[in-house]
């Protein structure tokens, strides 16, 4: 068990974590995940009814809000209304982190132009808030990067779930952006962001474990969940050649800045 351990990007208002939250939570506590920044679907009247569920089983977590790019179809020709969604999740959650926002080329689950409308939207709204942002990139990095060149250096935030090439890091890092790793780290074909992982600063570092997704080495395959953030944050201080707790202090010093 680590001292102070911090899951930074998990979805704990989901449907699949209902009936065990309180369980999960425990088994969290236990492993010694202190924080956990949740992220809502900002368009999901039933995830955002959950909010107050987490938060009482959990009062340190924080929250996240925003429109994932699979949904951002939704908003086509209706960029103003998607704004005004967002705002009102904000509110509603108490948000201190606008995301995850962002661009997935990968499933094209809506048109890229409108992706990329919402997302500079959000961006956008995030900088007048003076909130960070959690960033979902998926085969679409150089278009990302771009939306965030146009509102730096309004915008600082967090690339979740890297997975990408360290050129891909580099350019998120001189953008001021952390990278946060996740459970990949653990798998076999995880050499990229393992190679990542080891050379970034640790002052831009983060973890998380996404959960319920992507669950870490020795738990693939199973729901993830917060408590296995351990295994990633371990993961990331062996290919650093550092003491896992001296890792979590500092990850725990980055999340800090990224929720001010």
């Amino acid at each position: 068990m680590f001292a102070s351990v911090i899951d930074s990007h998990c979805h704990l208002a989901d449907a699949v974590f209902v009936d065990d939250l309180v369980t999960v939570v425990t088994r969290a506590k236990a492993a010694g995940v202190v924080s956990a920044l949740c992220i809502v679907s900002a368009h999901e009247a039933d995830e955002l009814a959950r909010v107050p569920v987490v938060r009482a089983v959990w009062p340190e977590a924080r929250f996240a809000a925003g429109i994932h790019p699979h949904h951002a179809g939704s908003f086509a020709g209706r960029i103003d209304e998607a704004v005004a969604v967002l705002a009102a999740a904000i509110g509603s959650a108490e948000a201190v982190v606008v995301g995850e926002i962002g661009l997935d080329y990968h499933y094209d689950l809506a048109p890229r132009a409108v992706q990329r409308e919402v997302f500079a939207a959000q961006v956008a709204l995030a900088g007048r808030l003076g909130l960070s942002v959690a960033i979902h990139t998926r085969e679409a990095m150089e278009d990302t990067l771009a939306v965030l060149r146009e509102a730096a250096p309004a915008v600082r935030g967090v690339m979740h779930c890297f997975s990408g090439s360290a050129d891909e890091a580099r350019g998120a890092l001189d953008l001021g952006f952390q990278l946060s790793i996740s459970g990949i780290v653990t798998f076999p074909k995880g050499g990229n962001v393992r190679e990542v992982a080891a050379f970034a600063p640790a002052d831009s570092l983060l973890v998380e474990t996404d959960a319920p997704f992507l669950a870490p080495v020795p738990y693939r395959g199973k729901r993830n969940e917060p408590a296995w953030v351990t295994e990633t944050l371990g993961a990331v201080a062996k290919t650093r050649g550092m003491a896992p707790d001296r890792l979590a202090t500092i990850i725990s010093e980055n999340f800090a800045r990224l929720i001010a």
